[in-house]
C-alpha cells in the first residue's frame, strides 16, 4: 500500500488541475503560446496508433484523468474502462463517458497499488490493452505496479506506460543535470570527488532552473514538484517490463525540446514550432536525449 500522505498529496495536485486537464489535447491551441506545450496531444496520436492497429477491443486505463484519451478509443467501437486515485478526475470522466454516450460506471476510484480497489472490474475476464498516463511518476514501488498491471492483461494483451526520461537531464544542463551525475552516474563515486564535480556543474549549469512548481496556480493545492513526481531511467524500464513477463518492448519518445528549456523563452515562437516538428522525427535515438517522456508500449507473453 502506499503512504497515505503521499498518496493524498497526488491526488490533491489533480483535483486542483481537473478543471483545465482536457486543454492539454485541444488541437486548435497546439500554437497557442500562452498555453503549456501540448505534450499529451502527440501522446495521444501515439495511443491511437498503437491500439487500433492491433485491434484492441477492451481497455483499461489507469490514471483516467479527465477522460479524454478513453472517450477517444471509446468513439472507435472499444469497451473503455478505467479509475484514478483523484475524485475530481474519476467525477470529470464519468462525465466526459455520459457526454459520449458511453457508460460512466464502467469509470471508479481505485488504486494501482492496491488490487482491491479495481478487482471487481475483472470479473468479465482480463483486458486486451491497459494503458497508465502520468501515473508511474508518482508511484511508491515500481515493480509491484508493473506486477499489478500484467495482471490486469491477458496474454497476449498490450501495455502502454507513460515515464518521465531522466536521461533528458543530459540536454538540459540545468539542476536535472547536477541531480543525475551526482545521483546516478557518480553514485558509487567517492564522497569527495563528488563534491568536486558538484563544485565545478554548479560554477557552469543554470542551476537555479526550472523554478520549482510549488502550488497550482490560483490555488492552495500542492504543484507538481510538491509531490512525489520522479524520473525513469529508460534502460532500466525496458528491463522491468522483461522480468514481469512482457515481450516486444518498445520506447516511443515524445515531448521534444530543440533548446535547453531555460532559452525556450527568447524565441518561444520558434521554440513552440520545432518542438512540435520534432515530435515525428524517426531516428528513435534523439529521444533518448531530446525528449522529456516516453512510453512503454509492451506485449504480455503467452500468446
Amino acid at each position: 500500500m502506499a503512504d497515505s500522505k503521499i498518496e493524498g498529496s497526488v491526488s490533491s495536485h489533480y483535483d486542483a488541475a481537473a478543471d483545465q486537464y482536457h486543454e492539454q489535447y485541444q488541437r486548435e491551441k497546439l500554437y497557442d503560446l500562452a498555453r503549456e506545450y501540448p505534450a499529451n496531444y502527440f501522446r495521444l496520436q501515439l495511443l491511437i496508433n498503437s491500439f487500433l492497429t492491433k485491434g484492441i477491443k477492451r481497455v483499461m486505463e489507469i490514471g483516467v484523468g479527465e477522460g479524454t484519451p478513453l472517450a477517444t478509443l471509446g468513439k472507435a467501437g472499444i469497451d473503455v474502462w478505467g479509475f484514478d486515485i483523484a475524485h475530481e478526475m474519476v467525477k470529470k470522466s464519468k462525465g466526459t463517458m455520459q457526454a459520449q454516450g458511453m457508460n460512466p460506471d464502467h469509470i471508479f476510484w481505485g488504486d494501482v497499488q492496491d488490487p482491491n480497489t479495481y478487482v471487481h472490474a475483472l470479473k468479465d475476464g482480463l483486458f486486451d490493452g491497459l494503458m497508465a498516463m502520468g501515473v508511474m511518476p508518482h508511484v511508491h514501488n515500481d515493480d509491484m505496479v508493473i506486477k499489478n498491471m500484467a495482471s490486469m492483461v491477458r496474454p497476449g494483451g498490450s501495455v502502454f506506460v507513460e515515464f518521465r526520461n531522466k536521461l533528458f537531464a543530459l540536454s538540459t544542463f540545468n539542476r536535472y543535470t547536477v541531480e543525475f551525475v551526482l545521483n546516478d552516474l557518480l553514485r558509487d563515486v567517492h564522497p569527495e570527488l563528488k563534491a568536486l564535480v558538484a563544485k565545478d556543474l554548479n560554477s557552469r549549469l543554470r542551476v537555479d532552473m526550472p523554478p520549482r512548481r510549488e502550488t497550482i496556480d490560483g490555488s492552495d493545492a500542492p504543484g507538481y514538484d510538491a509531490i512525489p513526481s520522479k524520473f525513469h531511467n529508460p534502460f532500466e524500464v525496458v528491463e522491468s517490463f522483461r522480468q514481469h513477463g512482457f515481450e516486444d518492448v518498445q520506447l516511443l519518445w515524445y515531448h521534444y525540446h530543440p533548446v535547453m528549456p531555460y532559452v525556450a523563452d527568447q524565441s518561444p515562437e520558434l521554440v513552440r514550432k520545432e518542438g512540435i516538428r520534432l515530435e515525428h522525427e524517426s531516428s528513435n535515438w534523439r529521444g533518448y536525449f531530446l525528449a522529456s517522456a516516453f512510453v512503454v508500449e509492451a506485449v504480455k507473453k503467452g500468446r
